[in-house]
């Protein structure tokens, strides 16, 4: 007799099973009035769909053989008897079922396996579809092999009406039966009668502190100077009106602002003791280009420090990184620069009138055009970046508003997609061997992964179970439209980019983006924010 045997993963990532259909950041969603571009990087796939009943996919405990994980059912058949079932409440969104099956139940799927194996068995000496002694089948087939089978069916056939009694939404893929299959083995053998432990993660429950504070939320939300749309404007025109000049050797002075410089740069640590003076190599540079009008890129005094130098000319002066400098390291470090001038230029430009329209921007027909059209993207990159800057303080701040107990399950499977996705965009920007493939691909360092994104991926759970639940709280709607035109635009994508897709997953996963999207525009609308620049 042939069983379904169904083993659960066991942590690692497969490379088959990284494809778009599976991982929400591959998910292409074009860009539409109400900007997905923040919520799609944020929220895991199929939220809302973990929390359905579906089939169930059972292991035992790893110390089991591997015959004892089934695929059982969600359909409930007529019990000869009531099992008990006893609920114990665990950390983590999870409970502990203590299943007692009483020895009626355990006899009718006894005769059931031997019906099964009535139709199947081909015994010596008795044709086909003939009745055969149970004692002659039981000694063809293996009273082993009729007992395993005998608790593979009491597993199938009660475990869904235990399931059915548990307290709150059981998560898709989280039941797992803890006793071991030996144990229940002998338990019927001897006893006729079968007791097992299952637990199963459940869908956790948001709550609010304070409750339904995120209806009057005061956000402070950090714009950073560099999108300021008439500064950022202005700066494009400079850079556009470089471009058209010529550059002309300096001869006869010193470096001034707008001039470029080839350098030589050294730089060593200053301490007291000379003898733990230290070269700084990341601040070090042969044939540096460097533009005086780029003098905020630099650590603060660079560009004071060096007016005036000549080619051929050496300056050395002392300077400190700020706190605020990208490389850690570096942060606070007191630092001696050596500067020498290789080459000095400086730029001949065309007068910045209108007849440079055209060749500033296609199409341009006057100076004052073109600055209009220039600061017109910029107004809509600025208010992009700001509507994304609000988002994520939105979802920051509701992330400090929810209490809730993750199960691990659900970590672990949110966690896997991350890294999934990750793994997709190490691919796609490098070609991996097998063997790299393979080392990314493990367990090892999928756990890894897991535990040093631990926080973050934390995070971005409760982000997610926060608007998921003031999306139900709040009823708000998607039109069937929206929904529609969203799938056929993502399926397109899929199709242009010769990509396999599942059109329900596909469809799924655009219901969840839009409606983070719509939640997010109801928080925006309702919330009271101020934009303050860094």
């Amino acid at each position: 007799m042939e069983l379904c045997m169904n083993l659960v993963n066991g942590g690692s990532i497969s490379v088959v099973n990284l494809n778009s259909s599976r991982l929400s950041r591959s998910l292409p969603v074009r860009k539409n009035p109400i900007s997905l571009q923040s919520y799609t990087c944020l929220r895991p796939p199929s939220l809302s769909r973990q929390f359905q009943p579906s089939q169930f996919a059972v292991s035992a405990s790893p110390s089991s053989s591997s015959s004892s994980s089934t695929a059982l059912s969600s359909e409930k058949d007529q019990l000869p008897a009531d099992i008990v079932v006893t609920e114990t409440q665990e950390p983590n969104s999870r409970v502990k079922l203590s299943i007692q099956v009483p020895p009626e139940v355990c006899d009718d799927c006894y005769k059931r396996v031997i019906d099964e194996f009535m139709k199947q068995a081909k015994v010596p000496g008795f044709r086909p579809g003939k009745k055969v002694p149970e004692s002659i089948l039981v000694s063809h087939v293996g009273k082993k092999s009729v007992q395993k089978a005998a608790v593979e069916s009491i597993l199938r056939r009660t475990l869904p009406h235990a399931m059915s009694s548990v307290t709150g939404t059981p998560l898709r893929d989280s039941v797992r039966i803890v006793t071991r299959f030996s144990d229940m083995e002998q338990a019927y053998s001897s006893l006729n009668s079968l007791r097992y432990d299952v637990i199963v993660d459940i869908a956790p429950e948001v709550k609010w502190i304070p409750e339904n504070g995120y209806k009057n939320l005061k956000v402070v939300v950090e714009i950073d100077s560099d999108i300021d749309a008439q500064k950022a404007s202005e700066q494009e025109l400079r850079r556009r009106h470089k471009s058209l000049g010529s550059l002309r050797i300096v001869t006869d002075r010193g470096l001034q602002i707008g001039d470029l410089a080839v350098l030589d740069i050294s730089a060593t640590t200053i301490d007291q003791d000379e003898s733990n003076v230290k070269s700084i190599p990341s601040a070090e540079s042969k044939g540096y280009h460097f533009d005086t009008e780029d003098g905020d890129k630099v650590v603060p005094g660079f560009l004071d420090s060096i007016i005036g130098i000549q080619q051929g000319e050496t300056k050395s002066f002392p300077l400190v990184f700020p706190e605020s400098w990208t490389q850690e390291d570096l942060r606070g470090i007191r630092a001696q620069f050596n500067v020498e001038c290789k080459e000095l230029f400086y730029r001949d430009l065309p007068e910045l009138d209108d007849s440079l329209a055209e060749r500033l921007l296609p199409g341009g027909t006057s100076l004052k055009q073109v600055k209009e059209s220039l600061l017109q993207k910029f107004l809509e990159v600025e208010q992009t970046a700001k509507e994304q800057a609000a988002d994520n303080a939105i979802l920051d701040q509701l992330c400090k508003m929810v209490e809730v107990d993750i199960p691990q399950s659900f970590f672990e499977e949110q966690g896997r997609q991350l890294y999934g996705a990750r793994l997709l965009e190490i691919q796609a920007n490098i070609k991996l061997n097998e063997q790299q493939l393979a080392s990314l691909s493990s367990k090892k360092a999928v756990d890894e992964y897991l535990l040093n994104q631990k926080e973050n991926i934390t995070h971005m759970i409760k982000q997610s179970l926060a608007v998921g639940d003031i999306y139900k709280r709040e009823n708000l709607q998607l039109s069937t439209e929206e929904i529609v035109k969203e799938v056929e635009n993502s399926i397109a994508e899929f199709k242009r980019q010769k990509q396999d897709y599942d059109e329900e997953r596909v469809r799924g996963q655009v219901q969840e983006i839009l409606e983070g999207a719509k939640v997010l525009e109801w928080l925006r609308e309702h919330a009271e924010i101020q934009y303050v620049t860094r």
